[in-house]
């Protein structure tokens, strides 16, 4: 049988329309950044018919993109009157050709459910790896941030009270913040090979301790290094999800004053939100454990003192789940806080005791040499004082003596094998 010119031109076309199905059936979306919701503090920031311009530092890019506005702790609607995202140019400007309207569900407002999120429509827009962002959004109504999150090391801009400046290249600002309310997530549409590793775990993956408006947070420099290797780990997202003050095993201590509940929830708590459900994820990293050991007769009772045991039951736990969801878990070791002290304006409080310092280190050595976790990182080894492994090198130590400063966070984020996201 022969075929016709006009059966081969069909029989063609069919061929090319089913790889092009295909080819855009592979593509999916992944995290380029992300920060984790967390309730406010007791005295909420609060808006009426301003514009918040929220500054993200992407980690890998994309053509197609997509916002992810969050209400979790907020017992009311949150009202968007508008929302927009360009590539900032300098400080709060942007530039105006990148500008794109933010649509939910084809309208250009919405009404965030309490204690919900909702993801922006998709829009086109070319976002380079390891640039700024500017997510615009109009709060017309009377609002509080009873949704935020406080240690963005990030200057961020509010409006004067002119309404809605989504749009406006110069932004009118009337504020700065260091606080990123409402907005945890920002996606990009990705090839087959994209994925997003997730960072979930205290002010050590936050990057207290880091110079602001530098992304100089161990993730940021991991993004970086991802970049410059290129191929498919150029394609990964990375996603830090860290709070401040975060436990692995228990919520953010009612009483600690001034925080009230914004340390979070517990880690197991948070995972599947927080880890789990972020789209495209295929790695873990875990750096939680470190404020259960430090909090209990500082910041918490004496009695809420917990066990190397009892920590290494609650990894397991994150372990086993996350593994049910085919992702990869890499743990990181604490490092020592030796003299860590946090001031308050009830007075000065400090962590350390002998007590504290043996399950640290038994929680280490357990990391270390059971292989329970699919890798480890030791970052306690890289930041540490060699002549007095209890507390961090001087040089390396951001002042408090349980964060490190830029250099430290480099050498942990360097420490970390690219080969564990091949």
């Amino acid at each position: 049988m022969t075929l016709g010119n006009s059966n081969r031109v069909a029989i063609l076309i069919a061929i090319v329309a089913c790889s092009l199905t295909a080819a855009a059936q592979e593509r999916h979306w992944i995290g380029t950044w992300a920060t984790a919701a967390q309730p406010s503090q007791p005295t909420p920031e609060k808006y009426q018919n301003q514009t918040l311009r929220l500054i993200v530092h992407t980690s890998t890019g994309g053509k197609r993109v997509r916002v992810k506005l969050s209400n979790t702790y907020g017992d009311q609607p949150l009202v968007i009157g508008a929302a927009h995202i360009a590539r900032r140019a300098t400080d709060a400007a942007i530039d105006p050709a990148s500008d794109r309207v933010l649509q939910f569900h084809g309208e250009k407002s919405t009404k965030v459910a309490a204690h919900s999120l909702v993801t922006s429509d998709p829009v086109d827009l070319d976002v380079p790896a390891l640039s700024d962002l500017a997510i615009s959004i109009f709060l017309p109504d009377a609002t509080a941030a009873t949704t935020f999150h406080l240690a963005a090391k990030q200057t961020n801009y509010v409006s004067t009270e002119t309404g809605d400046a989504t749009g406006e290249a110069n932004f009118p600002v009337a504020k700065k913040i260091r606080s990123w309310p409402f907005l945890t997530g920002v996606d990009v549409e990705a090839s087959a090979h994209g994925a997003s590793i997730v960072a979930i775990g205290s002010s050590l993956t936050d990057g207290d301790g880091t110079t602001v408006d530098t992304n100089h947070r161990w993730t940021d420099i991991l993004a970086a290094r991802l970049q410059k290797a290129g191929g498919r780990l150029a394609e990964l997202g990375v996603l830090n999800e860290g709070i401040i003050g975060n436990r692995l095993l228990a919520d953010s201590p009612a009483d600690a004053t001034p925080f009230g509940a914004s340390l979070g929830e517990a880690g197991l708590a948070r995972f599947e939100r927080d880890v789990l459900s972020q789209p495209g994820v295929k790695y873990v990293v875990i750096g939680l454990g470190i404020n259960d050991i430090c909090f209990p007769g500082s910041l918490t009772p004496p009695s809420a003192a917990v066990t190397a045991e009892q920590l290494i039951a609650g990894y397991r736990q994150l372990i086993a789940r996350a593994h049910k969801k085919g992702i990869r878990v890499i743990g990181t070791t604490n490092a020592g806080f030796e003299d860590a002290f946090l001031k308050l304006p009830s007075g000065t409080v400090t962590f350390f005791t002998p007590e504290k310092e043996r399950v640290r280190v038994a929680v280490n050595e357990w990391m270390l040499k059971t292989h329970e976790f699919d890798g480890v990182v030791d970052f306690d080894k890289m930041v540490r004082d060699p002549s007095r492994p209890t507390r961090l090198l001087p040089s390396l130590d951001s002042g408090d003596h349980v964060h490190p400063n830029n250099a430290g966070y480099e050498l942990q984020a360097n420490a970390i094998p690219l080969s564990l996201f091949e």
